[in-house]
């Protein structure tokens, strides 16, 4: 096994998952290497021109920077990110081929959340304040508010690249590890190992499972979610 996938759709604590993963020291470094928002700041760490620099350059910087010394290499992949990464590692290949052929032998983790609602409130939250994990910094003076329609389209979204994820796993005859969110924040222990077994690797010995990251949902969560329940006549 040369490296992983952390396949998903925000909110489901692939945040969280990362970190648990990348404490082990054998599970690769997952981060979202290849979201387009963020690549300038990855190739001004890795000294690659912001603009014109050679795809290949910017894939084996980004290889080295997630990958643990026994050579596993992980990264997180949102449905919406997929396209674009298929699309600039070249065509006339399968998205499978494509991806094999940069990364190597690859597995997959689908991390999905069962309450498509409580996960479109907290992407609706963040995407208003800018406050996406416990070291962001939320934009200043801006109180997020209850929106119905942008909750909505959030739900209608992630139905959409649930489904897309699944027909693509079932396209390219993939078999995931599956790890559902509310599983996740309930057994971190369990589930965090139970990646680790099917990835064929061994926790290192004396080693804790320590969060990084907490919930955030709060009241004002809450309140949404009983709000676009009671509007949407559920």
């Amino acid at each position: 096994m040369d490296a992983y996938l952390i396949c998903g759709t925000p909110r489901t604590g692939s945040t969280l998952l990362c970190g648990l993963l990348r404490d082990t020291g054998v599970a690769g470094r997952p981060e979202s290497y290849f979201r387009v928002p963020g690549e300038e700041l990855w190739a001004d760490r890795w000294h690659l021109p912001r603009e014109g620099f050679d795809y290949r350059d910017y894939v084996r910087a980004a290889i080295a920077e997630g990958s643990t010394p026994n050579g596993v290499f992980a990264a997180r992949v949102m449905w919406g990110t997929l396209d674009e990464l298929v699309a600039k590692l070249g065509g006339g290949s399968s998205d499978l081929d494509l991806l094999t052929g940069a990364f190597g032998r690859l597995r997959f983790v689908h991390c999905w959340r069962e309450d498509t609602v409580a996960q479109a409130v907290s992407w609706a939250r963040a995407e208003q304040t800018q406050f996406w994990q416990h070291d962001d910094v939320a934009l200043p003076g801006r109180e997020p508010s209850f929106d119905f329609a942008q909750i909505h389209d959030l739900v209608q979204t992630i139905e959409k690249h649930n489904k897309a994820w699944r027909h693509w796993f079932t396209t390219y005859d993939v078999r995931p590890h599956s790890v559902r969110y509310e599983d996740l924040t309930t057994d971190i222990d369990g589930v965090t190992s139970g990646i680790l077994d099917f990835l064929g690797l061994d926790l290192p010995a004396g080693h804790a499972f320590v969060p990084r990251h907490r919930r955030q949902a709060d009241q004002i969560n809450h309140d949404w979610y009983r709000r676009y329940h009671a509007l949407a006549g559920h």
